[in-house]
């Protein structure tokens, strides 16, 4: 795909045209030869947007808060951006894609563009383009981004690292709350909401997880977060939700720490670019030959790796 990246077409982009929206995702999100002009020609219209990060185990109705959240804040004529990470198989490449087709009703109002994407890979639960469509987004006049996550139990530090505002979803079925905590939820949570909390247990679990919150170790934000009870199937508890995530953002502003984290997050972003570039421009032609002719030496222990990766990285400053 080549696009004209001109005055023109960025203003399209700007005045938030869905089609041309669309075509700047599929630059970014396949890499084609217009993404860095793209991403260079947006950058300096980003910033107005919050991030909003929707994350937790599978069955935690996810994208059922994700749909109760875009239409509610549509009622508040909110612009939303949405972008709904699915699982890549990893035998054929392809994503099922699913949350887009849960949130139908979401796709016909006028504001709101949501984007479902693939992992491709990428172990955190989100793919490595998410915060390039989120400069897409926002640059095109959104004042919200949702960003759900795969939520497969595998590290949920990258949500972290992309939103301002990052809420957990569980449900009473979840089990023990300190196994949430051990998979790293506790730590990265701004707001928990305990869906399907008619269920049987979801007192229990409040209890548990406002327990376990006590005994947390203070953030830097020193902000207290909350237990919220959800049915999203009914719209129960999500107007709490949204005020509470309108609560954190207010804290986040008047405290100054959402400059200091959105610093650190594009501090991270830089750094991965440039390890990913690094390792690119490294693993070119030759050094993969020169580790091909050396690894049956490797494998039979005639040398080892590290001497091995001693040799090849001579001269680099590493």
């Amino acid at each position: 795909m080549k696009l004209n990246v001109d005055k023109e077409y960025i203003d399209k982009l700007l005045s938030g045209d869905k089609r041309t929206i669309s075509r700047a995702i599929s630059v970014v999100e396949n890499e084609y030869a217009d993404k860095l002009e793209l991403l260079k020609s947006v950058y300096k219209h980003t910033g107005k947007a919050y991030k909003i990060g929707i994350t937790g185990p599978p069955g935690a109705g996810k994208s059922t808060i994700t749909d109760c959240i875009i239409k509610n804040l549509t009622k508040k004529n909110f612009r939303i951006g949405v972008i709904a990470v699915d699982p890549t198989s990893p035998f054929t490449g392809g994503a099922l894609l699913g949350d887009r087709v849960r949130m139908t009703d979401s796709t016909m109002f006028e504001n709101v563009f949501i984007r479902s994407m693939a992992t491709r890979g990428s172990l955190g639960g989100l793919s490595k383009n998410v915060n390039d469509v989120c400069k897409i987004l926002d640059a095109s006049g959104k004042d919200f981004i949702i960003i759900e996550t795969v939520g497969v139990g595998q590290s949920e530090l990258d949500i972290a690292q992309t939103a301002d505002t990052t809420v957990v979803a569980l449900v009473p079925e979840s089990g023990d709350s300190v196994q949430a905590m051990k998979a790293g939820l506790m730590e990265i949570a701004d707001v928990f909401a305990l869906n399907k909390s008619d269920r049987q247990g979801a007192d229990e679990i409040v209890t548990s997880l406002k327990n376990i919150l006590h005994l947390r170790i203070p953030q830097d934000d020193n902000y207290e977060i909350k237990v919220l009870k959800t049915i999203a199937v009914k719209n129960t508890g999500i107007e709490e939700l949204i005020g509470e995530i309108f609560n954190h953002r207010e804290h986040l502003i008047k405290s100054g720490y959402l400059d200091r984290k959105r610093k650190e997050h594009l501090a991270n972003e830089i750094t991965e670019i440039v390890n990913l570039n690094l390792q690119k421009s490294f693993w070119d032609k030759n050094n993969s030959d020169v580790l091909l002719q050396n690894i049956d030496d490797i494998y039979s222990k005639k040398t080892d790796p590290y001497t091995f990766i001693s040799s090849l990285t001579s001269g680099i400053k590493l």
